[in-house]
Parts: structure tokens; sequence; C-alpha cells
């Protein structure tokens, strides 16, 4: 029995590799069939690429993308995040220790992920706002795409419940919101060690004031 399982193996790798084999062959047999005018015109196909992907990018970076800036006010908000597709928000107050850490990777992220536009907003600044977005934990990441709210993160419960979450753990949690465009595993967080990944269901909660996320508070 042991030997014949070991045949059927066998015969399955030896399948495979051929077929591997043949569709390199096919490959090779393709372009040993091009002539110079066919390279003339992969070549050309290729240049307009690379013309469209940076035509895209000067147009992301004249609205504010590559970079992480802040807002003065809510009705800034409404003209940054109609004229980009994606948009992620960090409402903030300046006493949360908590945003100061959410800062520093949204930097990094800002600057990898052009596609993006990374914003944040001190919620004292924007009573209407948070309270339209329902926003009561700070920090918060508000993810929009086209112009709608799509996703939250609150607090750093989808982090690892630490401060001390890296920014690839981050990226992942933007990538699985499609707010990025994300390259790695959407199945599970790029790292994951001690801390436990919980996910943040959407909250509705009212009333006035803001709760944070945060133990520490600046003096």
């Amino acid at each position: 029995m042991a030997s014949d399982a070991i045949d059927n193996i066998t015969k399955v790798l030896v399948q495979s590799a051929k077929l591997a084999e043949d569709q390199v062959d096919a490959e090779l047999t393709k372009l040993n069939q091009m002539d110079e005018d066919d390279f003339e015109r992969m070549r050309e196909r290729r240049l307009e690429a690379l013309k469209k992907a940076q035509k895209q990018k000067q147009e992301w970076l004249s609205k504010g993308h590559g970079e992480y800036r802040e807002i003065p006010s809510e009705k800034e908000f409404f003209s940054e995040v109609k004229e980009s597709k994606n948009v992620v928000c960090h409402f903030y107050k300046n006493s949360t220790f908590r945003c100061k850490i959410l800062d520093k990777h949204l930097a990094i992220l800002a600057k990898k992920h052009v596609e993006t536009k990374f914003i944040k907003l001190n919620v004292e600044k924007a009573p209407f706002l948070t309270e339209r977005l329902r926003i009561k934990i700070i920090p918060t990441l508000a993810l929009l795409i086209d112009g709608k709210s799509k996703d939250y993160v609150v607090g750093f419960a989808d982090l690892g419940n630490t401060d001390e979450f890296s920014t690839e753990v981050l990226e992942w949690r933007l990538g699985c919101a499609s707010v990025i465009n994300y390259s790695g595993n959407l199945m599970e967080p790029p790292t994951v060690t001690h801390s436990k990944f919980t996910k943040v269901e959407k909250k509705t909660i009212r009333g006035r004031g803001y709760d944070t996320d945060s133990d520490e508070e600046d003096d």
C-alpha cells in the first residue's frame, strides 16, 4: 500500500514538472517567433503604461497625496475627501498619547501609498463632523472611499491591542478595507507575536464628549 502511494505521488510530481516545462517551452517558442516589430510594440506599450502611471502619480501629488497633513477644520475635510478616491483621516486630540503613535506610522504610509490621501483633523475643531460620523473613541481612523466612510479603525484593538504595533500591521489593516493598494496576505496580519488581534465592529454611540483609548495624557 505504501509503495502504491509513493508511486502515485511520483506520477503527480512528474506530471506537474512536465506541465511546467511545457509552459516554459511555449513561452520560449512565442518569444522566438516574435520579430523586431513585435518587440517594438511591446516596448511602446510598456512605455505608455509607465507614462500613464507617472501622470497618475503627479495628479495624486497635486491633490496633497504623498504626505501626512493636518487640515484646519471640518470645512476643508469635505473638499479633501471629494477630490480623492481613497482617504484615511485620523481624528485626534493633542492630549491623547496614542494619537502621536498613529502619527508616526501614518507619516510613513503616506509616503509609501501615494494612491491614498492621509490627513488628520482635531476633533475639538470638528464637532459637527465627529458627531455625524459617530466618532467617540480617540484615536479613530475614518477610512473613506469615493467620499463615503467604508470602515473605521477605533483605538488599537484592530492592531494587536498594543502600543507597540508595527507600521506593517497598520498597513495590513488599511489593506483589509481596500483603502490602499496592499500586496500582502489579507488573511492574517504580517506579524503576530504576543498580541491578540480582534475585529472591531462599527458602533453607533450617542452622546457628547470623547473617550480616549490611551491611559496616558500629555501634560
